[in-house]
């Protein structure tokens, strides 16, 4: 595994499985599928040439309670809802009531949410997956620029306004 992925996942969360998972999917991924083939294969994935590392840090940040896992059609009291469940947001008590009145869409919540996060050290970054999920992670705030520039490094995109 490369340095840009390993960097990656220690800034985005520090589960003690996230980098082992990942690791296995870039430098061995047919392990990884035979270690995760039922669960790839309800997914599509029909080989370990389709295993992505970036669905499957993506699956390890969910499987970790790291990820708020939304619709792009999901209203500012689902968002609120998801992100109180972060550890790293939970553990500041913050009050996203004003995200949860946000009636618009999606970005425009989270955008309210990033301006009452900033206060905290936090920022919300969103990792594309090419379909209408919308997983954002909840990342210390100095931290940020530093996923997208990898992310984009790595040929996929994040990013931390909606």
């Amino acid at each position: 595994m490369n340095e840009e992925w390993e960097r990656l996942c220690a800034l985005l969360d520090d589960d003690a499985e996230l980098v082992p998972a990942v690791r296995l999917a870039v430098d061995r991924p047919a392990d990884y599928y035979a270690a995760h083939a039922d669960e790839l294969r309800a997914r599509g994935i029909e080989s370990a040439d389709d295993v992505d590392p970036w669905l499957v840090m993506i699956d390890g940040l969910d499987d970790a309670g790291a990820l708020a896992y939304l619709d792009r059609k999901d209203s500012g009291a689902q968002l609120a809802d998801a992100l109180v469940e972060l550890p790293r947001i939970f553990a500041t008590g913050v009050d996203l009531d004003p995200v949860g009145d946000i009636e618009t869409d999606l970005p425009t919540a989270v955008a309210v949410a990033n301006g009452i996060l900033d206060a905290h050290g936090l920022a919300l970054v969103y990792l594309d997956e090419d379909s209408d999920a919308y997983p954002l992670v909840a990342v210390a705030a100095d931290d940020a620029e530093q996923i997208v520039a990898l992310a984009s490094t790595l040929g996929h995109i994040a990013r931390t306004h909606p």
